[in-house]
């Protein structure tokens, strides 16, 4: 749309709503904004004397247009994405330190047989993979704080490849997580009737879906 088009405040701000992606909250935040900063500019120009229309006309034309403007707008939201991802995955693998060992304590085969190697591989792997989970979003809360006080496209193109890892951990932590509940209700059939096995289940299950939302909004808001 050509910045001199006779076009209405509200359909201006929603072709550019239109053009974004990200976190909700922020979105309507930013178009609240802009919607103040264009209001603002029209009545002044209406206490200039000029007509309602013409008034509309010249500050969507000073605003500038939507293919001008939403690459600035998806920039913050990006980055809000990010900020968003990195602290459920920080949030979660601390967490998922502290109660992973809680779901086996006690239970009526923690002084059976010791499990395959393979299982046990399984098991170390899952809490190697939410490590580094934890350092990539330490990493990206760094990132977000950094970008935010420069514009540097190579801090820009780094916080977006610690995105791509923390999605990946994120889908790479639950499918490993997965196996080793099942694996582990197929050597064990007291785990389907131990509590704390089914509270950690039915948690971890929440806690993937809210990550995945996570990724789910950053991806959106980054490619």
């Amino acid at each position: 749309m050509p910045v001199g088009d006779d076009v209405s405040v509200e359909e201006h701000l929603r072709q550019l709503a239109d053009r974004l992606r990200g976190p909700r909250r922020l979105r309507t935040d930013l178009m609240t904004e802009a919607r103040h900063g264009l209001l603002d500019t029209v009545e002044a120009y209406r206490d200039s004397g000029l007509t309602e229309r013409e008034a509309s006309r010249r500050a969507v034309a000073e605003f500038g247009t939507p293919d001008q403007l939403a690459p600035a707008y998806q920039a913050e939201l990006a980055v809000a994405a990010l900020r968003g991802l990195s602290l459920r995955v920080v949030a979660f693998a601390a967490t998922a330190a502290i109660a992973g060992d809680l779901t086996w304590r006690g239970s009526s085969w923690s002084s059976g047989p010791r499990p395959p190697a393979g299982y046990l591989l399984l098991s170390q792997s899952v809490e190697w993979i939410w490590v580094g989970a934890l350092l990539l979003g330490l990493t990206g809360l760094t990132l977000v704080t950094a970008t935010a006080r420069s514009a540097r496209p190579g801090l820009t193109s780094l916080a977006r490849s610690v995105g791509v890892a923390l999605t990946g951990a994120a889908a790479l932590g639950a499918l490993t997580g997965a196996g080793l509940f099942g694996w582990s209700i197929l050597l064990w059939d007291a785990a389907l009737t131990w509590p704390p096995m089914i509270i950690g289940l039915l948690a971890a299950g929440a806690a993937h879906v809210w990550l995945g939302r996570a990724a789910r909004t950053w991806l959106l808001a980054a490619r």
